[in-house]
């Protein structure tokens, strides 16, 4: 009697045989949360809503705004800033009532050298109880000779804004590329979740189909009536598994839908096949663009450099202050027997010697000893940059490694199960024997999927490492 004479008259039998089956557990038709019409993605579409969407990504961006307001302030350090000054007084003195107002322009120019030019002029004009107008004007300058004087130390804090400004577009570009990789994951974790449903499905069916042969071998005699219980327990347990994938891939849906800032009840689906293909990576190639390109090596160097321009600073704090000090001033008013019209200039040397202050010898050393720390860190860091991207490359190579084992593998697994079942067929093989082969194949499904994804964020964390994950996603800051 062939297989499908097996299965017919199993059909048409199945109330008066053996033990009856245990009760299937009802596999829900889809999962409760996130509901809606399917909106499929592609990992390229995946990333473009991402840095479109991500909260983290637009918080960035708005920090930026402010950033480079801040240079720009700082860069017009040595810009003329000017200020108009205009009071209305009204003053009584027993029954003299008068009333003035005073108009007073100044302007101050700070210069790239560390001098300081001056100048403010005055207008006052009665508005009650008569009078002339009188005005003034003045002119001042001081030039620093050692402290604060030279254009190293005064151009010192704009380098500085731009170094932070530099460090400030570098942690912007940390920033989108950590959410481009943590996205790159979520989607792929949203793959794998998808891909054992289908395994878990088919798992199922194979289970069920096991489950029809039994029913015919035992209502042809080959097969005892208690050994059918194995399967049911499989079919059983699979039927959770179903349960527990679907839950998975609902749990995978909401990681995603957050990096995205998409509605949580969003049915997204990814579409991007998981064959993972191998991509030779030369590990003397990946540490020069690792040196070249590492964002928080690059941000390493800028601070490195701020405390370079921070030093001399400190150091030039260290010096006397010795000035050359002018000014000259003139005053139009009029007095009693008429209108006066002075001009008084000064020209001179100041010297401030400080005696028992150490604090500016504290900044001094506090700043050499910031930038000793720095350079210190600047080498350690270097040294874990080139570990990390060595690790990174190891774990590229052993990852393909295990996908070529995993195929290997699951091509066997899947032989064994053909050879298990037609032994089966024919009696020489155990019904648990075949359902042992069917948790193989699984186990095999799944170590395949798994290996497969791990080799492909393999890859993504190398890009991290090395600093071209935006290289390879061809993103260009809008900055």
């Amino acid at each position: 009697m062939g297989l499908s004479s097996l299965l017919a008259a199993a059909t048409s039998a199945q109330a008066q045989i053996g033990p009856s089956p245990v009760t299937s557990v009802v596999v829900p038709s889809g999962a409760p949360i996130p509901t809606g019409a399917p909106l499929e993605l592609t990992l390229d579409e995946t990333v473009a809503l991402a840095l479109r969407h991500n909260r983290g990504i637009r918080s960035a961006y708005l920090q930026r705004v402010v950033q480079r307001f801040n240079l720009r302030v700082t860069e017009r350090a040595f810009v003329p800033q000017g200020e108009i000054g205009l009071s209305v007084v009204q003053s009584r003195h027993d029954d003299d009532t008068q009333a003035g107002m005073v108009i007073s322009p100044s302007a101050n120019w700070r210069t790239p050298l560390g001098g300081s030019v001056s100048f403010v002029w005055a207008r006052s004009d009665p508005l009650q109880g008569g009078g002339a107008a009188s005005e003034s004007a003045g002119v001042s300058l001081n030039q620093p000779l050692l402290r604060g004087a030279g254009l190293a130390v005064n151009m010192a804090p704009i380098r500085i804004a731009r170094l932070q400004e530099e460090i400030n577009r570098l942690q912007l570009e940390a920033t989108v590329a950590g959410t481009v990789s943590a996205v790159i994951a979520s989607y792929r974790g949203l793959i794998l979740a998808q891909e054992q449903v289908r395994l878990a499905e088919e798992a199922l069916e194979r289970t069920r189909a096991l489950l029809e042969t039994n029913r015919a071998l035992i209502q042809a005699g080959r097969m005892a009536e208690a050994d059918i219980v194995q399967t049911e327990f499989g079919v059983a347990n699979q039927e959770v598994a179903v349960l527990q994938s679907r839950q998975q891939v609902v749990s995978a849906q909401l990681a995603l839908l957050h990096l995205l800032a998409l509605a949580s009840r969003t049915n997204v689906v990814a579409v991007d096949p998981m064959q993972a293909d191998r991509v030779d990576v030369d590990l003397e190639r990946a540490m020069e663009t690792a040196f070249a390109s590492r964002i928080d090596l690059l941000a390493q160097r800028k601070s490195l450099e701020q405390m370079r321009q921070s030093m001399i600073v400190a150091r030039n704090q260290r010096l006397w202050d010795v000035s050359l000090v002018a000014s000259a001033t003139r005053d139009d008013g009029p007095r009693f027997w008429g209108r006066y019209d002075e001009t008084d200039t000064t020209v001179g040397l100041q010297l401030s010697i400080p005696i028992g202050d150490l604090s500016r010898r504290q900044n001094w050393l506090t700043a050499e000893t910031g930038m000793q720390i720095a350079e210190l860190a600047f080498e350690e860091m270097k040294q874990s940059v080139e570990s990390q991207v060595l690790d990174a490359v190891r774990s590229v190579e052993a990852s393909w490694r295990q996908v070529e084992a995993a195929r290997r593998a699951r091509a066997l697994s899947a032989r064994a199960l053909d050879i298990g079942q037609e032994k089966l067929r024919f009696g020489r093989a155990s019904n648990f024997e075949v359902l042992s082969l069917q948790a193989d194949l699984r186990a095999a499904d799944a170590q395949e999927l798994s290996a497969n994804i791990t080799y492909l964020n393999a890859l993504t964390a190398l890009d991290q490492q090395i600093g071209s994950t935006l290289e390879t996603w061809r993103i260009s800051l809008n900055d």
